[in-house]
């Protein structure tokens, strides 16, 4: 390993990340690596870390490297294995314009929850293809403090449990995942998210992200959050052939999620490149111990 590692910072609505351009994956990031890395006070600050590599330089994307040049290996704060970030997928995009590896217009981006087709558009809004959201069977409940709330079941290539409650502060501190049960509908642990109605097709949100806790803003889980909102409107575009649009308010800013009649998900955002510079390797030695 050289003794200075190339960085970058970047954001997506406020979800953060520490950007690690890794083409022939040669840099070793184990979990408590990551953790240093996202450490808002003895390392850079993120909720999460994206490591940018070549597919085919990857063992988990070699198999895709002729559909998409590029793999987002992307590790939660405290260090774990994520399948995708939604918010990750656009500051990555970001990230590969902003090194001359794409222009503006249509790419695809290999992630352990398939491969996204992304649009950068010349307005500086990043769309990402989601894939289609899967809804489990089986009743799901989620709680805080001594309150519960019934929660739809959404998988987006990750797992999340979609409440929808009264009022945001119903959500608590967030510091800790909220309970929920059966603890069988999650055997991986879950993102939870707490949302309130703002007006028609429009609502916000808070979420507790698996293995970073709450954060600014949450790609998926907006994504989640529009699809349950949608089957409670009694909105299901597959059945309608009809787009269900939802304006999504998280704390770090505003998506804007598309459902098309083919069950296809677009979420809409922005995504900024903050700064770039150089990690001590020594120093990442010596906070993994």
């Amino acid at each position: 390993m050289s003794t200075r590692i190339p960085f970058l910072k970047g954001h997506g609505t406020e979800n953060d990340f520490v950007i690690v351009p890794d083409p022939e994956n040669a840099v070793e990031l184990p979990p408590a690596a990551v953790a240093a890395l996202c450490d808002r006070r003895a390392g850079i600050g993120g909720d999460g870390v994206l490591h940018v590599v070549r597919s085919a330089a990857h063992p988990e994307a070699r198999g895709v490297a002729a559909e998409a040049e590029w793999f987002m290996d992307y590790r939660n704060a405290d260090g774990s294995v994520a399948e995708m970030c939604g918010n990750g997928v656009r500051v990555f995009a970001r990230y590969l314009q902003h090194a001359g590896h794409t222009t503006e217009g249509d790419l695809a981006i290999a992630t352990r929850g398939g491969v996204k087709t992304v649009h950068i558009a010349k307005d500086g809004d990043i769309t990402v293809g989601m894939g289609r959201a899967r809804l489990p069977e089986g009743d799901v409940t989620v709680s805080v403090g001594g309150r519960s709330w019934p929660a739809r079941n959404v998988n987006m290539g990750n797992p999340h449990a979609v409440a929808f409650v009264d009022d945001l502060a119903d959500a608590g501190d967030l510091l800790s995942p909220p309970p929920f049960s059966p603890a069988s509908a999650y055997p991986d642990g879950v993102n939870v998210e707490f949302v309130v109605d703002r007006g028609p097709r429009h609502v916000a949100l808070r979420v507790h992200e698996r293995g970073s806790g709450e954060t600014r803003s949450c790609g998926t889980g907006a994504c989640a959050v529009a699809v349950a909102a949608a089957r409670r409107d009694g909105a299901d575009p597959t059945a309608t052939g009809t787009p269900a649009t939802y304006t999504v308010d998280l704390p770090g800013g505003t998506l804007v999620i598309t459902e098309g009649p083919d069950g296809e998900i677009e979420m809409t955002g922005p995504a900024v490149i903050v700064a770039e510079g150089e990690i001590d390797a020594k120093w990442l030695e010596t906070a993994v111990g």
